[in-house]
């Protein structure tokens, strides 16, 4: 069947949700991470207090349709919304923890932390927010994803600049206003230079870049319309990827490719295989080394120092974890003076405990089942590809959560619930023809 996508249109192109969006994903992905308002000091980050502007916003947008007799939603039947609802769960439990955390003895040095954690949930609920309620048609949807794949895109072309150049170049960023926490540096790995774009490390990068591919793939092959351009996310994202030199940024990527492919036709998944080996063939050619230190990172990971640290940090985070079990000591308050986990799974277990940890890993898993049920309803060819798409970036994002304390960088977090974000407008949009949203 032929996608009807294009064919329905609306008025309204520009001033609405998706454009409001668009400015975070330029604040989240190209103000470097280390440049922050100087007075707020690690709640000063422009995407963060976008984020909580968008969360006001939703609020008075929400009000402001349940006060107004005569709008769509107060006529509208109420609907369940899964995705919605295992978001404010979480966020009561984020609550729950912070006021424990609060009514009992805790160091002086935690409760700043703590209070940042709290503005930072906040914020990525917000964007999650504005985007599951605000983007006003399925035309305006496949337009945002356009702009974050070709976001995506420029981030992955300024990672293969830094390779070929062998330097940051962000560090020479200068935004009247904005203080630098950290001089960004160019990681390296062996003989190898890592990008990290504007990220704060190269882990996040390529977390982040790997996300975002299986959104540009289905760019590629269901936005025609926009000629051969299309493919240029898709292209920039998978060269950068190799360039890495990240296990999570590999591992990633094949999650991310392997379940939409399980959805792809036999001759797409046919050309994507022959293209893969003939990646690995001309890379084996022209940069032997690199594919050996790929190769290695797999084969040596018993040896690796960072692959060690992270298998030690079981013992010492389960002696946190049976001190408080249920609810944790509270989000942010376990500090890098007592150990880095690389594992956001451990910290959030010692954090908000069992309880808060089974309640955000069921927010991913619902926003897949609401897609996947999507995807097993729908009939139309545009719509199944989208959802299992958006399947496979939310399950590379909390697979990834596992090789780093993910909650410590803003771009991935950021990035992360604002796909979810658009599962739930997706699904929204799909149940209600596209008519509703709040702005």
């Amino acid at each position: 069947m032929t996608s009807r996508v294009g064919i329905e249109r609306t008025t309204r192109t520009s001033g609405d949700a998706v454009t409001w969006l668009s400015v975070y994903v330029l604040l989240l992905f190209f103000i470097p991470s280390k440049l922050v308002i100087g007075a707020l000091g690690s709640a000063g980050a422009p995407s963060m207090i976008f984020g909580l502007v968008s969360l006001v916003l939703w609020f008075l947008f929400r009000l402001w349709s349940l006060l107004r007799f005569d709008h769509p939603r107060r006529r509208a039947p109420a609907h369940r919304e899964p995705i919605r609802t295992a978001l404010w769960v979480f966020l009561f439990c984020i609550g729950v923890t912070y006021a424990l955390a609060m009514s009992r003895p805790i160091s002086p040095d935690e409760i700043s932390p703590a209070d940042v954690a709290l503005l930072a949930a906040a914020s990525w609920t917000g964007t999650l927010l504005f985007a599951h309620d605000g983007i006003p048609s399925r035309d305006r949807l496949e337009t945002f994803l356009w702009r974050l794949a070709v976001c995506g895109a420029l981030l992955a072309g300024l990672g293969i600049v830094q390779v070929l150049t062998g330097q940051a170049w962000v560090d020479r960023i200068s935004i009247p206003g904005l203080t630098v926490t950290e001089v960004p540096t160019l990681f390296t790995r062996g003989s190898f230079p890592r990008p990290s774009g504007t990220a704060v490390h190269p882990i996040e990068y390529g977390v982040l870049v790997s996300m975002l591919l299986p959104l540009a793939l289905y760019v590629a092959f269901n936005q025609v319309e926009r000629g051969r351009i299309r493919w240029f996310p898709a292209l920039a994202l998978a060269a950068v990827i190799p360039l890495t030199s990240s296990r999570s940024a590999y591992i990633g990527a094949v999650i991310g490719l392997a379940i939409v492919m399980l959805g792809w036709p036999k001759m797409r998944r046919r050309v994507i295989a022959l293209l893969a080996v003939a990646g690995v063939a001309a890379m084996s050619v022209v940069t032997p080394n690199l594919l050996n230190s790929i190769v290695n990172l797999f084969v040596g990971a018993p040896e690796d120092p960072s692959v060690g640290s992270r298998t030690g940090s079981f013992d010492v985070a389960f002696q946190f974890i049976a001190e408080l079990p249920l609810f944790g000591r509270g989000l942010g308050t376990f500090l890098p003076k007592y150990r880095i986990f690389d594992n956001q799974y451990l910290v959030l277990l010692v954090t908000i405990g069992i309880i808060g940890t089974v309640v955000f890993v069921a927010l991913g898993v619902v926003a897949a089942i609401t897609m996947l049920r999507l995807r097993r309803a729908s009939s139309d060819d545009r719509t199944r590809d989208l959802a299992l798409t958006l399947v496979a970036s939310v399950s590379v994002g909390f697979v990834s959560l596992s090789f780093f304390d993910a909650f410590a960088f803003p771009m991935t977090m950021g990035a992360l619930f604002l796909l979810l974000g658009v599962c739930g407008a997706l699904h929204r949009l799909e149940r209600d023809g596209g008519t509703l949203g709040i702005g």
